[in-house]
């Protein structure tokens, strides 16, 4: 499952947005995770930076269509971490402004520039779901349980600014997808760890095979669960046999050394018997030894640990 993450990515790329303020609202999620709002000498603008070309060019492609603008790459840095580049693209001027400005952005006469939130901006569970769709395209990731160790689900999106992670934990409860907030050093982490929300927030998003492969994932584990339920309750039950019958055999062992066992009736006699025969059996191994019922098998036990007892207690 360590390609989770980037199967999930696939598909969401390939489902772009249709209306112009579902476009506003891809971008705006953008900004908010892979980019930044800049301002220098050129004037306001903003740069977003990814590892993955094809994510590159899907928000590129969002700005032209959208804006008639296009990005530029201004570097590309390799990571040997990941043995790959990270791309970062940027649009400054005037049409940048706009863009940004478009995108919840306040920019001042002075250059500086503010942030106003998303909430404003986004209406309907289509800009809604574009939001998330694009914001996990950002800085997304998901982790599922792996075997033999304690990774468990994990779906996260990380932001820069503390108020953009709780507008988007709002955006989340629009569409009824329960997650959290955490801070995480310098940075904001909205994150769930239910495998119903992970679904729901899959199913939502259109990653229909990520999808089918949490079920399959989720499938797997159940049975092996029930198997070892089951397992443990064999194990259980051996276990408190193996103690009833050393129990057994201890009293037996002691009637018979006090005499008492060849006193005893014919039933309850051969019962004891072959008990210290077969230690190891069950009741119901026994009593189809003997040709009778477990139940009555069970109750010859019973009167032979009565009579243990009551020796036991000088009756």
């Amino acid at each position: 499952m360590a390609n989770f993450t980037w199967e999930i990515k696939r598909e969401l790329l390939s489902i772009p947005p249709n209306t112009e303020r579902e476009q506003t609202a891809a971008v705006s999620a953008f900004l908010r995770t892979c980019g930044r709002a800049v301002a220098g000498a050129g004037g306001a603008g903003f740069e977003f930076s990814v590892e993955q070309e094809r994510i590159a060019e899907y928000f590129a492609g969002i700005v032209e269509a959208r804006f008639g603008v296009r990005t530029e790459l201004k570097e590309a840095v390799y990571d040997p971490k990941r043995s790959r580049d990270k791309l970062t693209f940027r649009c400054v001027g005037q049409r940048a402004e706009e863009i940004l400005e478009a995108c919840g952005f306040y920019v001042g006469a002075n250059g500086q520039i503010a942030d106003g939130g998303v909430i404003g901006l986004i209406h309907g569970d289509e800009e809604t779901l574009t939001f998330i769709r694009c914001a996990f395209l950002g800085s997304g990731s998901c982790t599922l349980p792996r075997s033999g160790s304690k990774t468990g689900y994990h779906l996260e999106v990380i932001f820069e600014d503390e108020g953009i992670a709780e507008e988007t934990l709002e955006l989340l409860e629009r569409v009824e997808i329960l997650a959290r907030t955490v801070k995480r050093g310098e940075k904001f982490v909205v994150y769930s760890k239910s495998r119903e929300a992970i679904s729901d927030f899959l199913s939502l998003t259109g990653a229909s095979s990520a999808l089918k492969k949490l079920e399959q994932l989720t499938e797997a584990r159940e049975e092996s669960n029930r198997e070892n339920r089951v397992g443990n309750c064999f194990s259980g039950n051996a276990d408190r046999a193996a103690i009833a019958s050393a129990k057994q055999i201890l009293a037996i062992t002691a009637l018979k050394e006090k005499g008492i066992l060849g006193r005893l009736e014919e039933p309850l006699y051969t019962l004891a018997m072959r008990r210290l025969k077969y230690p190891t059996q069950s009741l119901e191994e026994l009593a189809a030894g003997l040709d009778i019922s477990k139940s009555c098998c069970n109750h010859r036990m019973r009167k032979l640990m009565e009579i243990y007892k009551s020796e036991e207690r000088g009756e």
